[in-house]
Order: structure tokens, then C-alpha cells, then sequence
């Protein structure tokens, strides 16, 4: 057995809280600044937040003292040095990319992931492909295929951001959902970007609390999927790892009038996370072969 390693140098979970989420919330001087949003999120125990370039400046998020996931589209070839530039410029310390279009075929998906990723370690920059309905990864099979294509091109995996409440719902999955949705364990385990959105198989985003307060049937489906993979994703985690685990709450479609307040339930998922994180943690051992710190 290998040998375990000091607290120090275990891998960690970096909690994350979308700017989303705190949509249209406020008092009553209206709705509060982004500033505000971010001390909010500070105080409720969060490590970072998820935003765009144009919600906030590079001073803002220096100030917040919060680590920054940026999330950014790509459309042409035109869209990438500039784009990830500005990313780079606003402090992210990961970037999260929508890429292309529904109707995107592989081919010109294939080629815009090297783009992009010749770029990204260019500037030295942490970038992953979301999993995201209307884009080219809109299902299971483009988004596999994209990531094969990628893999024989490069000779290396592609980096993704995992978001399964997409798949699940095109799939109209059962719970519960290991079986169908980890169809490449060993892309979640390279990947550090998960966007934990409780979902089933007809409605990417369910409340995580009912109207009693209590955690809703659905929800705890959705955690029994979410625990398997914080498991699986230790498997290959080397010393001093991050995973950034954004509990994603947010406004727009998504959101139902029924549904409760948004913050209270990423604060919920989030404190469920944690400790399903810290089980498996405790059996933790650096793998001989695994991800290390960093990219």
C-alpha cells in the first residue's frame, strides 16, 4: 500500500458559489453589487466564486479575496487569444469554456479544442471544455466524440468541465445514474472543474431543500451520484491537488417560482459535498500513477 501522505499535502476541495446564484437577490436599495454578492459569498465559507469578465473587474476580484473560476464562450478562431487573454488578465485561476454551437460538427469542434488548448498553455492558463447543452458537447455522443478526436490529435485527454444534469436530462435517466453518466472515469479524474447541480432525468436543476426545510428525495438520488464521484476522482488525485466543486443554484431557466431560496441550497450542497470529500479523503493515499497539483 502507498504510503499516506502529511494533511498538508492531501488534495482538496475548493467550494465554489456561482455569481448566478445570487441573481436578482438583494434589500431594499435594490439588488446587490457584485461586491456585496462576493462578501456574501466569503462569509458563507465559499473559496471562490464562478463569474464573467464583464460582471467584474481584475481589482474586484483581487479585493474579494476569493478564488475565481472564469466562465467564457468560444465561437470562432477569432474568439480565443483574446478571450482567454481576458480571463488571464481578470485573475481566474481556472477557466471554464462553452463552446460552439448545438449544430457544431466534430470535426470543427476537434479543431477549435486544439486552439484552444495550444493557447491555454501558452499563456499558462487552466482551461476545460464544459459539458453543456446547446453547445458542441450538447450530448453524450459529441461530447465523446470530440473528446476521442481531441485525444487522437493530441495525444493527451482533453480537459472537461463536468456538468451531468445536461446528459441526464437528454437522457431522461433513472436514478440511479453512476451506470449511464460515467461513461469515461478517467476524464472525471483528470478534469478539476465539476459544476455539482442537483438535477434527475427531466429537470437539470431540483431543489435541494423542500418547503419543510428538510433535503428533498431528489436531491439525496442526485448526492448518491455526486459521492461516487469525489471517490472516484481521489482515486487519481495526487498531493496538493484542487477540485473545484461549484454547487450550481442559479436564476433563469433553471429556476422554477416553486423553488426555495437558491443560497440556502448551494449552501446545503455544499456542506454535503464537504463531507462526502472528507469520507473518502480519509482513505486517501497518493497513487503511483495519478494527476498531480496543478494542471
Amino acid at each position: 500500500m502507498a504510503k499516506k501522505n502529511k494533511k498538508g499535502d492531501r488534495p482538496r476541495i475548493r467550494h465554489m458559489c456561482s455569481l448566478g446564484t445570487l441573481g436578482g437577490f438583494g434589500g431594499k436599495k435594490g439588488e446587490w453589487t457584485v461586491a456585496q454578492k462576493l462578501k456574501r459569498i466569503r462569509k458563507a465559507g465559499f473559496d471562490g466564486f464562478l463569474g464573467r469578465v464583464h460582471m467584474l473587474t481584475p481589482d474586484e476580484v483581487q479585493a474579494s479575496g476569493l478564488i475565481f473560476a472564469c466562465t467564457t464562450d468560444m465561437g470562432g478562431p477569432e474568439d480565443v487569444d483574446p478571450k482567454l487573454t481576458a480571463c488571464k488578465e481578470h485573475g481566474a485561476r481556472c477557466v471554464n469554456v462553452q463552446m460552439l454551437d448545438h449544430d457544431t460538427d466534430t470535426e470543427t469542434a476537434i479543431t477549435r479544442a486544439r486552439q484552444v488548448m495550444a493557447f491555454a498553455d501558452k499563456i499558462d492558463l487552466d482551461v476545460s471544455i464544459e459539458v453543456h447543452r446547446d453547445t458542441c458537447t450538447e450530448t453524450p455522443e459529441k461530447t465523446y466524440a470530440l473528446a476521442e478526436g481531441f485525444e487522437q490529435a493530441e495525444g493527451k485527454p482533453l480537459k472537461m468541465t463536468w456538468d451531468f444534469s445536461h446528459p441526464a436530462v437528454v437522457k431522461h435517466l433513472s436514478p440511479p445514474y453512476w451506470d449511464r453518466l460515467a461513461v469515461r472515469p478517467d476524464l472525471m479524474q483528470l478534469s478539476n472543474q465539476f459544476h455539482f447541480r442537483p438535477f434527475n432525468g427531466h429537470h437539470a436543476q431540483v431543489p435541494a431543500l423542500g418547503n419543510d426545510g428538510r433535503v428533498t428525495p431528489e436531491f439525496l438520488d442526485f448526492m448518491e451520484f455526486a459521492d461516487a464521484t469525489l471517490a472516484n476522482w481521489l482515486q487519481k488525485a495526487g498531493p496538493g491537488r484542487e477540485l473545484f466543486a461549484c454547487p450550481e443554484q442559479i436564476a433563469g431557466g433553471y429556476m422554477l417560482s416553486v423553488f426555495g431560496d437558491r443560497f440556502k441550497d448551494v449552501k446545503t450542497i455544499k456542506a454535503h459535498l464537504g463531507k462526502s470529500f472528507k469520507k473518502h479523503l480519509k482513505n486517501w493515499s497518493a497513487p503511483e500513477q495519478g494527476y498531480a497539483k496543478g494542471r
